[in-house]
């Protein structure tokens, strides 16, 4: 196994105590050494890395995002509206999905991540209209074809609006169909290992989309099979007036009632709780998803992050929806979470280090996952490096300061387990020019099947 050292880095935020301002040593898909300043490893070095010119992060971690909106950006008829609408103008839009459609989308989502410093990313996949079964085969094969790591969630919806749901019928499943191949992915491509590069999780879209009994089931496959469980709650109040007028419940009851409230659990968004709920959910050891960008676009809310974090919810970061973030740049998304915050919280009380502890270690425990999300021995080597050469960085004085306060919108180079996957700022081996061709006429095409629908 090669070993390499990434050396004297100009910053380094390690997500732990330790001095590595030396720089990291990497040997096969782990860290073996940190490298405290003006120290030399004591590991025998293949290769050396120059990272004087660079910042150095763990590798960030997306905890929720949906591939195939990258296919629907500042979609027209969907601009300006808050989340039920919002939702109920893309549905159908969204059900003319097909398999080639959904690996562009997957790709340029997942590329984009790349390039932005993100390592593992998870997608919340829930709609899967007739010919399009195979979506999370299709994921799958994406990522590991780019070699990033990834926890794919297999979504579902089973409650159309008919019955009181938000969705159309001609975009659900079955409750059988949905457990079915629930079980034949877990089975297929769920990886137990430390290292593991490809995860499948199960994830009911919400509590307005799926039945109780889906819910329930979910977390009794999930037990079983020890995998995680992923759902939106409490995004917006109308998510609790569903509830209530639905369940008789409030949203956190609701998913005690269904054997959610439990650490296997990690929710996007999770804005409107009171205290007292807040108080269950850490102790369950609940995980969420802060989605700063989406829930500023859709007008949600602001997550109530120190609370959270305070009674021990493990507090992630996800970009969301390209459709309702608009983007999926996990730099920028740090940056915005940090100001969102602050607008909460002031200035004083979160901090350029508590954002980036909320895209790293946080989203990975967020997601069960403990040998990513940090830089020290035995971890994983998930590594991104970020140069401060642009315009937008000249006068800076601390770096890793910078590094959000002045707004890096790209990496570098990135790492994952072991291996570089993005050098000079470019994916190594893609031709993106090819694949933006593809990608814009896909959605090109999605737009136009919408619209002879409508």
């Amino acid at each position: 196994m090669t070993t390499t050292w990434l050396k004297n880095p100009l910053a380094i935020y390690t997500g732990t105590t330790h001095d590595a301002q030396g720089g990291v040593v990497v040997q096969g898909n782990k860290i073996v050494e940190l490298v405290p300043l003006g120290a030399k490893p004591q590991t025998q070095i293949d290769q050396v890395t120059d990272a004087s010119q660079h910042v150095i992060t763990p590798g960030l971690i997306n905890a929720h995002h949906h591939f195939y909106q990258t296919l629907t950006r500042a979609y027209p008829d969907a601009l300006n509206k808050e989340l039920f609408n919002w939702l109920k103008t893309l549905y159908p839009v969204w059900a003319g999905l097909d398999s080639e459609m959904m690996s562009l989308a997957t790709e340029v989502a997942l590329v984009e991540m790349l390039l932005s410093g993100c390592t593992t990313a998870s997608d919340h996949h829930y709609l899967i209209p007739t010919g399009l079964e195979n979506a999370i085969d299709l994921q799958v094969d994406v990522a590991n074809k780019l070699g990033i790591r990834a926890i794919l969630t297999r979504g579902s919806m089973s409650l159309g609006e008919d019955e009181g749901g938000l969705p159309p019928r001609h975009t659900i499943q079955t409750e059988q169909v949905i457990i079915d191949d629930s079980l034949r992915l877990i089975d297929q491509y769920h990886q137990r290992e430390d290292g593991a590069m490809i995860q499948i999780a199960l994830a009911p879209c919400s509590p307005f989309s799926v039945t109780t009994d889906l819910m329930k089931e979910t977390a009794r496959i999930a037990k079983q099979q020890q995998v995680m469980v992923h759902t939106h709650l409490c995004e917006t109040i109308d998510e609790e007036d569903f509830c209530l007028k639905q369940f008789g419940l409030r949203p956190v009851d609701y998913l005690e009632d269904v054997g959610w409230l439990n650490n296997r659990t990690w929710l996007a968004h999770a804005i409107h709780f009171n205290d007292e709920e807040i108080a269950r959910l850490g102790k369950a050891n609940i995980g969420i998803s802060h989605c700063p960008t989406s829930n500023m676009m859709l007008a949600s809310g602001i997550c109530r992050n120190n609370e959270l974090e305070a009674a021990g919810v493990n507090v992630g970061l996800g970009v969301d929806g390209s459709a309702s973030n608009d983007g999926s740049n996990m730099i920028a998304e740090v940056r915005m979470a940090m100001y969102l915050q602050r607008l909460r919280y002031g200035s004083a009380n979160v901090s350029h280090t508590d954002a980036l502890r909320w895209a790293t270690s946080g989203s990975a425990k967020a997601m069960g996952r403990t040998d990513i999300g940090e830089l020290s021995v035995g971890k994983q080597a998930d590594i991104a490096m970020f140069k401060l050469d642009e315009i937008r960085f000249s006068g800076a004085h601390d770096p890793l300061a910078a590094l959000l306060l002045c707004g890096a919108q790209q990496a570098d180079k990135v790492m994952v387990a072991g291996q570089w996957r993005v050098s000079d700022g470019q994916v190594i081996g893609l031709d993106l020019e090819r694949l933006l061709y593809k990608h814009r006429n896909a959605a090109k095409r999605l737009a136009e099947k919408a619209s002879v629908l409508r």
